[in-house]
């Protein structure tokens, strides 16, 4: 059976010739907060770096390098915000939206990949029994002042589309941070307490277990994302049962729902309806798909199922 095919573009619920520009992408933290949360931690790792040397506190030296994997991953979090902002081009026709999530793809790769060497550090500490516990309430004072600094810099970056995974990785990496230095002042506290020297690798061990299990949801969220399969928040199964149900739809094939960027998601379907239920549908379907499931960018391609002659027709 022959088909006639009606291809109509819409965003937002409005008929377009061609992809409207996707350039409009905005980062939900300006960059004077990202630069802020970035010179805040820089100040975090020196100073629990030069004392964890001095005090000889392991705890706190794992605790400087993983807050400064997560500097880097702020900048990769800062550059992505930005490039958001930039206009689309004729080669990127939807402009850069997908760089906030491979910023939180690497944000997230890096925070794994500290816990393997903060469980490296531990574990020679624990096998090392010459090492002397470090002094428990200079260890408690630093982390404290970490604390204070990760938590105010995660609040600078809070807020924004609650579904953008870039800003959201930024966030759970500070938040983490603070979770890592409230351990080390635990640890500080047990070591003034008992004098243990175990007390300080031990606690990053349990550190290590809670930063995965925070961050590990967003690696998978973020690598999903990466590899173009539908958001996490979207359920295609009754997406495509949604579309079947619309009056006069008789088939719903070739159906593709992918982000475009960490906060917007496109989606492609072919109709099979009769000439004579055509007309309104596009209007009927966008605007659905919009308001039910938050889908704004929507290609819909209309085939007639009651022509056996029929040409192409483009709109």
């Amino acid at each position: 059976m022959a088909h006639a095919h009606a291809h109509v573009h819409t965003h937002g619920g409005h008929s377009t010739g061609l992809h409207d520009d996707h350039g409009h992408h905005h980062g939900d933290a300006s960059g004077w907060r990202y630069a802020l949360a970035i010179l805040l931690n820089l100040g975090v790792v020196a100073v629990q770096f030069v004392m964890g040397l001095s005090l000889g506190s392991s705890a706190l030296l794992a605790d400087a390098g993983h807050n400064a994997s997560d500097v880097l991953g702020l900048v990769l979090a800062g550059w992505a915000a930005w490039l958001m902002t930039r206009a689309g081009s004729p080669r990127r026709t939807y402009g850069f939206g997908k760089a906030g999530v491979l910023a939180a793809l690497v944000n997230s790769l890096l925070l794994v990949f500290a816990c393997g060497a903060l469980v490296f550090e531990a574990v020679g500490r624990l096998m090392t029994p010459e090492i002397e516990a470090p002094p428990g309430g200079m260890v408690m004072l630093i982390a404290g002042i970490a604390v204070v600094l990760n938590l105010f810099s995660g609040w600078l970056l809070m807020g924004g589309h609650p579904d953008d995974v870039n800003r959201r990785a930024a966030v759970v990496h500070l938040f983490a941070d603070a979770g890592v230095s409230v351990g080390v002042m635990v640890a500080g506290a047990l070591i003034l307490w008992t004098g243990a020297r175990w007390i300080d690798p031990v606690a990053s061990l349990l550190i290590v277990a809670v930063i995965l299990v925070s961050t590990w949801k967003i690696l998978v969220q973020s690598l999903d994302m990466a590899m173009d399969a539908a958001p996490s928040g979207i359920d295609v199964v009754a997406v495509k049962q949604w579309l079947s149900e619309r009056s006069g739809v008789e088939a719903v094939h070739d159906l593709h729902i992918w982000p475009i960027s960490a906060t917007e998601t496109a989606l492609t379907a072919h109709l099979v309806v009769p000439a004579d239920r055509a007309d309104g549908l596009i209007e009927q379907v966008s605007g659905g798909l919009k308001s039910r499931f938050g889908i704004a960018h929507t290609t819909i391609q209309i085939e007639r199922s009651d022509c056996d002659q029929c040409g192409e027709q483009t709109i």
